[in-house]
């Protein structure tokens, strides 16, 4: 993987950039579609390629380590061969979905964390080592560390001591990556994880241990879990002053309109969420315009197009009031209709950054902005 930083910002960290992988040129700052099975809920890959102008997409190494096994994924030739999607994908580590799994009798460990399946109760055990052959055979561009992401709040001893002991697993994890070649013929490039809560000294800790691996790019983790925002944005800026700049930055999790374009400011080039989509299915949207609920009675006889200004086949063509029968109703085609919506307004989102970053207008227009697009409707 190789990565360019093509435009600076004179008046914050923001900058554009270019991560050239063997599946694809993804321009940054870049918004990646969550796919956690393997697949981005209600959305064809045609149109996360056509529709949204997605670059990159997003697989879940727990959930496909349980379903549909690493067996079956090998023998298809990887995830891009099994799910049809040709352009790059990431896979996270899974220590997040771990971590949802507490006070199910998860038990983390120095050589891993042991846990139950969601899916059928059955024992299974994650070690670093494991966690890198899996995402070997499931193949992703950029695969993750493995780590341990800390509740909020959590105390300081405990954030420490998680904090070291990812650290541990790092090193391990970064041992076996070495170690071992692609399964499929193109390369694979693994970014660690920081960690440390929301304590300055640990953060501070972890980005300086991190930057000093020397990776192909960074994460910054155990963001976005119910912290204040400005505690979270403390925090990244504290982090991206310390990883080196000729790297990639990515921001796990991460989150809302406004904290995507406060983030960006701060010097982060990727973003995920769940968000989007999970909305989407519940009938809320993302619009130019600001945020509305499509469930809404304001909404039943509103025959304009979802947004006028996003352009994209699904906003210009569906009106609000159709889309609010289809949804009220809980017909499939809502779901597909809204979660493309809003996912081609994350991508446009971060495709209007990149234009203001190079036009040297991103804080003036952020500014302006952020306010409007999270307003309620």
């Amino acid at each position: 993987m190789q990565f360019e930083i093509t435009t600076k910002d004179s008046q914050s960290k923001a900058r554009t950039g270019l991560i050239t992988t063997d599946h694809g040129i993804i321009p940054t700052p870049i918004f990646m579609p969550v796919g956690t099975a393997g697949t981005v809920k209600a959305v064809h890959q045609r149109e996360l390629r056509d529709d949204v102008g997605a670059k990159i997409i997003l697989g879940n190494t727990y959930h496909l380590y349980l379903r549909p096994g690493l067996d079956v994924l090998q023998n298809a030739g990887g995830l891009h061969r099994f799910n049809g999607w040709s352009g790059p994908i990431l896979t996270d580590s899974g220590g997040y979905q771990v971590y949802s799994l507490a006070g199910t009798g998860r038990k983390i460990r120095e050589e891993g964390v042991v846990f139950r399946s969601h899916i059928d109760g059955s024992a299974h055990t994650f070690t670093p080592e494991g966690v890198m052959d899996i995402q070997r055979r499931i193949g992703a561009d950029i695969i993750m560390a493995f780590d341990e992401c800390t509740p909020y709040p959590c105390e300081y001893n405990y954030a420490r001591a998680s904090m070291e002991l990812t650290h541990r697993w790092l090193r391990r994890c970064c041992e076996r990556f070495d170690q071992t070649d692609p399964l499929y013929g193109y390369a694979q490039t693994l970014f660690p994880i920081v960690q440390g809560s929301t304590f300055k000294e640990l953060r501070r800790q972890s980005a300086e241990v991190v930057a000093g691996f020397g990776r192909e790019g960074n994460a910054i983790g155990g963001l976005s879990v119910g912290e204040p925002a400005e505690l979270m944005y403390e925090m990244t800026e504290l982090v991206c002053d310390i990883l080196p700049t000729d790297r990639p930055r990515y921001l796990m999790g991460v989150g809302t309109p406004a904290n995507i374009l406060e983030s960006i400011a701060l010097g982060i080039d990727m973003f995920d969420c769940v968000m989007p989509t999970r909305n989407a299915r519940n009938g809320m949207l993302f619009t130019t315009q600001g945020i509305l609920n499509i469930r809404n009675e304001k909404w039943r006889n509103d025959f304009s197009v979802l947004d006028a200004h996003l352009g994209g086949h699904v906003s210009t063509s569906y009106s609000k009031a159709y889309l609010r029968h289809l949804i009220r109703s809980d017909e499939m085609l809502g779901a597909q209709i809204a979660s493309v919506h809003n996912l081609t307004f994350y991508l446009w989102l971060v495709e209007q950054a990149r234009q203001r970053i190079n036009e040297g207008t991103f804080i003036s227009w952020k500014n302006a902005i952020a306010p409007i697009l999270m307003q309620r409707l």
